[in-house]
């Protein structure tokens, strides 16, 4: 069995910080299409402002969800993991597939229902598993952290 240096809660941190920033942008950049486009009278259907906000909200959720799920279901890293040198895996040591990347996803939903909780599980796993980790049954490893090779590995002089 292959061991792994696990992601911490501070590093996997910043690095999710820095992929909600990536999305921020985005999403401002929607809000001011949108807007642009309700300035210049593409407003055909007219819709009260509670309505507005909900496509709006209902699209950002989208957007990240299209966002984690393609990053970590094709090459395991989001922009903020590449940055921290940070790679999800599966708890067998294969790679990501979209699927498990969907539900790990969702397992961000119910991580963050209770005051954020399952994102603070990380600090006390022995895995440093989130609950969306445990749900999806993968791994935040450090990629340019490689443990010390075992006893057999190493050579003679």
């Amino acid at each position: 069995m292959t061991s792994y240096r696990y992601g911490g809660f501070w590093k996997r941190g910043f690095a999710f910080l820095v992929d909600r920033m990536i999305l921020f942008f985005i999403y401002m950049i929607f809000l001011f299409v949108g807007k642009a486009a309700l300035n210049s009278g593409f407003n055909s259907v007219e819709l009260e402002l509670s309505q507005r906000f909900l496509i709006y909200y209902l699209t950002m959720h989208l957007l990240g969800m299209l966002y984690f799920t393609y990053f970590h279901g094709t090459t395991g890293q989001t922009p903020g993991k590449m940055l921290f040198g940070l790679q999800v895996i599966q708890s067998s040591g294969e790679q990501m597939t979209p699927g498990i990347a969907f539900l790990r996803w969702v397992g961000y939903i119910y991580s963050g229902l209770i005051l954020n909780l399952g994102f603070f599980w990380i600090i006390f796993d022995r895995k440093k598993q989130g609950w969306h980790d445990k749900i999806a049954g993968t791994l935040v490893i450090c990629r340019h952290e490689v443990p010390p090779p075992a006893e057999s590995d190493q050579k003679m002089p």
